[in-house]
C-alpha cells in the first residue's frame, strides 16, 4: 500500500470514495436500527476486502455464492457467513459447511443430498430452501430471477414438504435495483404461495436488489415492511443487497491513449467495456462520465471504446464541451459494484489499479496488477 497525489493516480484505476461508501452505510445502518432487519453484504456485487473494516460495523455479516466468496467471508470479514449456490459439490460441502452460519440450497433434492452431511460437519449449521415466488418486476430478463424456466429456487409445485419441516429458514430473491414498492408486490406473491410454513421458520432472507441507497427509495416504506412482516410471523429478516453498498461510491478512471475518425471521432481510452466493466454490455446500460453528456447535447462528440480487438468494446456515445485529446482523463460514475467481481484480463488488457481516496482527501493505492496476474490465470 502507498500514498500518492490525485494528480498522479495510475490508469485505469478504480478509485473508491470512503466518504460515500459511509454514507451508503450510514443509511443502511439506520434500516437495520429502526427495522430490527440483519444486512448482509452480497459478495457478488461488492468484494473489495481491503475496504472491509470500514463495512463491518454497520453489517451483520456477508451472503457468499460459493466456496470462494465463503472463505472471502470468513478470512477477512469476520461475522456471518451465509452461503447459497445453485448446487454444491460434494468436494467442496464439508469446507463450505465448517465456515458457514446459513446453508440455502436451491432444490430438495440438493437438500437431500448433502443436508446431513453438513450439519455433521457443523451442527450448528442453519439450513434453508430457496424458493421462487414466480413474480418479479425486473427491468431486465437477463436478471430476472423469477422468470419463465428459471433454475433459481423451488417452485410451490416443487416443494417437498420433509425438507421444509427440515428447514430453519426460507430465502427468496426476485429484485433487480428495485424499489421499496416492488419489493411489497414479491412479498404478497410470497406469502400468497409459501405463507403456510413462514411461521415455523426462524428467519426469512428478503434477498438482494433492493436499491436501498439511491436517491428517492422510500426507506420508511422498506423499514415498515419489514417491521409489519416480522410482527406478522415472529422471524428474523435478513437482506443482502449487492448494489446498495457500493452505489455511487467510486469511479473508474481511465486516460485517452487515441482518437481515430471513421464517421465519427472514436476515443479508444486504456480501459475495456468488455474486461472492465462488463454490464455495459451484457445489462447493457450507459455508465455516466465526469463533465460528459448524451451525444450531441454538447459541442464535441465522441464514441468512447475500449483497447482491445473486440469490434463490440465500446462503451457508449458521449458529448464534452471541449475536444478530448491524448492524455486526458475519462472518468466513468459508478464504478465499485458489479465491476471489478466481473472484470477480467481478456486480450490481457491490465486490470485497472484499485485505490481509495480516504475522508482526508488522501489517496491509498490498495493493489496493482500486472503481467504475472495475467499469466498465473492461465495455466
Amino acid at each position: 500500500m502507498k500514498n500518492i497525489h490525485p494528480k498522479n493516480l495510475p490508469s485505469p484505476c478504480w478509485l473508491l470514495n470512503e466518504q460515500k461508501l459511509l454514507r451508503n452505510l450510514q443509511i443502511i445502518d439506520t434500516i437495520r436500527e429502526k427495522s430490527g432487519a440483519k444486512v448482509l453484504l452480497a459478495l457478488k456485487g461488492y468484494a473489495l476486502w481491503k475496504s472491509f473494516p470500514i463495512l463491518q460495523p454497520y453489517l451483520n455479516g456477508c451472503c457468499a455464492s460459493g466456496l470462494h466468496e465463503a472463505k472471502l467471508a470468513h478470512d477477512t470479514f469476520g461475522k456471518d457467513v451465509h452461503t447459497y449456490a445453485p448446487a454444491f459439490k460434494d468436494e467442496e460441502i464439508e469446507e463450505i459447511a465448517t465456515i458457514s452460519h446459513h446453508l440455502v440450497f436451491n432444490s430438495p433434492s440438493q437438500f437431500h443430498a448433502y443436508a446431513k452431511k453438513a450439519k455433521f460437519f457443523n451442527p450448528k449449521l442453519s439450513l434453508s430452501l430457496r424458493v421462487n415466488p414466480e413474480y418479479s418486476e425486473s427491468p431486465k430478463e437477463i436478471y430476472n430471477p423469477c422468470g419463465l424456466y428459471s433454475r433459481l429456487g423451488t417452485t410451490l409445485a416443487n416443494i417437498d414438504e420433509e425438507v421444509i419441516n427440515a428447514c430453519d429458514g426460507l430465502h427468496f430473491h426476485a429484485l433487480c435495483e428495485q424499489s421499496a414498492d416492488a419489493l411489497e408486490n414479491v412479498l404478497i406473491h410470497f406469502e400468497e404461495k409459501f405463507g403456510k410454513y413462514i411461521a415455523q421458520m426462524q428467519w426469512i432472507n428478503f434477498g438482494g436488489g433492493h436499491h436501498i441507497t439511491r436517491k428517492g427509495y422510500d426507506v420508511e416504506k422498506l423499514i415498515k415492511l419489514i417491521k409489519d412482516f416480522k410482527s406478522k410471523y415472529n422471524v428474523e429478516v435478513y437482506l443482502e443487497p449487492g448494489e446498495a453498498i457500493g452505489w455511487e461510491t467510486g469511479t473508474l478512471v481511465t486516460k485517452v491513449l487515441d482518437i481515430v475518425h471513421n464517421g465519427m471521432n472514436i476515443a479508444i481510452l486504456d480501459s475495456s467495456a468488455e474486461a472492465h466493466m462488463p454490464d455495459t454490455i451484457i445489462m447493457p446500460y450507459r455508465a455516466e462520465v465526469q463533465g460528459a453528456s448524451q451525444a450531441a447535447i454538447k459541442a464535441h462528440t465522441y464514441r468512447l471504446a475500449g483497447n482491445t480487438c473486440l469490434a463490440g468494446d465500446i462503451m457508449g456515445d458521449y458529448s464534452f464541451d471541449t475536444p478530448l485529446k491524448v492524455g486526458d482523463k475519462v472518468v466513468f460514475e459508478d464504478q465499485m459494484h458489479y465491476t471489478m467481481v466481473k472484470a477480467s484480463t481478456f486480450n490481457g488488457v491490465k486490470l485497472p489499479t484499485i485505490a481509495i481516496e480516504k475522508v482526508d482527501g488522501s489517496i491509498e493505492i490498495l493493489r496493482e496488477f500486472g503481467y504475472e496476474d495475467f499469466k498465473g490465470r492461465l495455466s
